[in-house]
């Protein structure tokens, strides 16, 4: 049974350890981190302090909030970890992307490279064979996730994929947008038409 509004307690977000090309990619990890902190919703994270990743984490640390990083322990000096975040050490990427979901109520994807795709894919894959009923939500800012949505579309149209498995995931434009979507795709029973489908 997917979780009420009020069970959504930890929203795990995947996404880049660089700040990519557009300043709004920075600004708008700045600003979910403070939404975060804000609703009293513990963020999970892949641990770094680079990148989106850090940018997002630092400011929910910063404002107030819970932090969960789960760090592999052969990416420590690489991806440094957030002064004063609580964070868990574990053996392999296989271990953090499991510890990552286990910890989450909902997920938050915002721009990022192979490594985020790997991890929302994942997820999906997981959703597509009805393992979670979590709430996943594309962060999309300045369209950057439309190539994706056209390559997923794509799978639909040529009959590798089902069409309801477009309505299990859904997209904001904007940070404000993601918490009240986490909420809508979070109910038992979700009107079609307060969802924005990929």
């Amino acid at each position: 049974m997917p979780l009420t509004k009020n069970e959504i307690r930890s929203v795990c977000v995947f996404c880049g350890s660089a700040f990519g090309k557009d300043p709004a990619y920075k600004q708008a990890a700045h600003d979910l981190g403070q939404i975060l902190a804000g609703a009293a919703m513990r963020l999970v994270y892949g641990g770094g302090g680079v990148g989106l990743m850090g940018e997002t984490a630092r400011s929910v640390h910063e404002s107030g909030g819970k932090v969960l990083g789960i760090m592999p322990k052969f990416l420590q000096n690489r991806e440094a970890i957030v002064d004063g975040v609580d964070t868990r050490i574990v053996s392999n990427m296989h271990e953090r992307k499991m510890m990552m979901f286990e910890e989450s109520d909902a997920f938050v994807v915002m721009p990022g490279g192979v490594g985020t795709l790997e991890e929302v894919i994942e997820l999906m894959s997981w959703r597509r064979l009805d393992l979670h009923k979590k709430p996943v939500i594309f962060l999309n800012i300045n369209h950057y996730w439309e190539p994706f949505f056209a390559l997923i579309r794509h799978t639909e149209a040529e009959a590798f994929t089902p069409a309801v498995f477009l309505d299990t995931f859904f997209s904001v434009d904007t940070v404000e947008e993601v918490l009240p979507a986490i909420a809508r795709a979070g109910l038992h029973t979700v009107d079609i038409d307060t969802r924005r489908r990929v």
